[in-house]
């Protein structure tokens, strides 16, 4: 799932990019050392040692030939690799790749970089020889870097340098169980080799206009996925969700969301059949409903033809108490037309990974 993830991602932004036409482009490389966060309790085992690793990133620069461009100060867009020790045998190595995107302040001297991709963990749990790695249920993770740097670019004859912090997260989305993950936080140092255009392109700036007159949209959203309970050897399921919600662009970049979701969520009737049986003191009585229906609220970043969706829920059919009634969902969203879309969101309860979802839908 998290390959098909990834492919997806890097086969979006290049839809998006493909029209770039200038060719200036830098690369860069980064050292980090770093701690692994305690984000809950269950992986307080795991922290025994400080993360060291790797970044290599190409980077794409842009002037301003389309309106997106200019909208967000000239980002940069690219692709990335990072190789992550745990300096831990039980965590194993991790080995990444990543689209990402550089937006850019304070005159173009300090950057902050989001990436998205997929990883392959060299030592995931085993219950066996490995049972230790309650971390990562499986070889492949989906994964998230963030970066906060100060840069100085051409420096010396094409040479530049930056330094910052960077966040980097690892999970298999609750594809499979267990599925706690880490985080690490670092901090990094590192150079970078300008590639420059002959041509010298100058940015671009025209007069924008920000406000957009649109009217209400109803959108509908068909979204599964497979995911497994908590509880080992429960099995993984499909599940699927079907979403509503109106919508209004209120500016260019933003778009605020008002809707529902109805929930079909099988693994949760194969736990709480286990729960009756394995802990009857616990008050699970078996008969539980395991389909539930929230309420959320959301927006989305534009980016040209990809958004990036945020939204926090509610439940308001919640038969059986799991994980709390609010829950969160985040994604990427890529527009086909005006009418068609898809989308790969992670819906979670705080920390707590409930499932990646891939899904298509309608505008109108």
């Amino acid at each position: 799932m998290s390959r098909i993830a990834l492919l997806v991602f890097l086969f979006t932004t290049s839809l998006i990019f493909s029209q770039e036409k200038n060719k200036d482009f830098f690369v860069d490389a980064n050292y980090f050392y770093g701690t692994i966060l305690r984000h809950n309790k269950d992986i307080s085992h795991l922290v025994k040692a400080h993360p060291y690793g790797f970044i290599l990133g190409f980077n794409r620069k842009t002037y301003g030939n389309e309106r997106w461009q200019q909208e967000y100060n000239y980002p940069d867009w690219g692709f990335s690799f990072v190789h992550q020790n745990a300096n831990y045998d039980v965590l194993g190595q991790n080995y990444g790749l990543y689209g990402h995107f550089n937006f850019y302040f304070l005159k173009r001297n300090l950057f902050f970089r989001i990436g998205q991709g997929v990883a392959y963990n060299t030592n995931p749990f085993d219950l066996e020889t490995n049972f230790k790695n309650n971390a990562y249920g499986t070889r492949l993770l989906s994964s998230t870097y963030l970066m906060l740097n100060y840069n100085k670019q051409n420096l010396f004859k094409n040479f530049g340098v930056q330094a910052g912090i960077a966040l980097v997260h690892y999970s298999n989305g609750n594809f499979k169980a267990p599925n706690s993950s880490t985080n690490a936080f670092t901090v990094n140092i590192g150079v970078q080799y300008a590639v420059t255009d002959e041509r010298n392109p100058e940015y671009i700036s025209d007069s924008l206009p920000n406000k957009i007159t649109e009217p209400i949209k109803y959108n509908f959203v068909l979204r599964g996925g497979l995911n497994e309970s908590d509880y080992l050897n429960l099995g993984q399921h499909p599940f699927f969700v079907v979403s509503a919600f109106a919508d209004k662009r209120v500016s260019y970049k933003s778009t605020l969301q008002l809707g529902a979701d109805f929930f079909y969520l099988p693994f949760l009737k194969e736990e709480i059949e286990y729960l009756s049986i394995a802990f009857p003191n616990m008050g699970v009585e078996g008969d539980e409903d395991f389909k539930r229906v929230g309420v959320f609220a959301g927006h989305e970043l534009h980016i040209n033809k990809l958004a990036i969706v945020s939204q926090v829920g509610y439940y308001v059919y919640y038969p059986y108490d799991f994980e709390g009634r609010t829950y969160f969902r985040v994604g990427l969203k890529y527009y086909f037309s005006e009418k068609l879309f898809s989308a790969i969101t992670l819906k979670s309860h705080g920390a707590k990974v409930e499932g990646v979802e891939f899904g298509v839908g309608i505008r109108i």
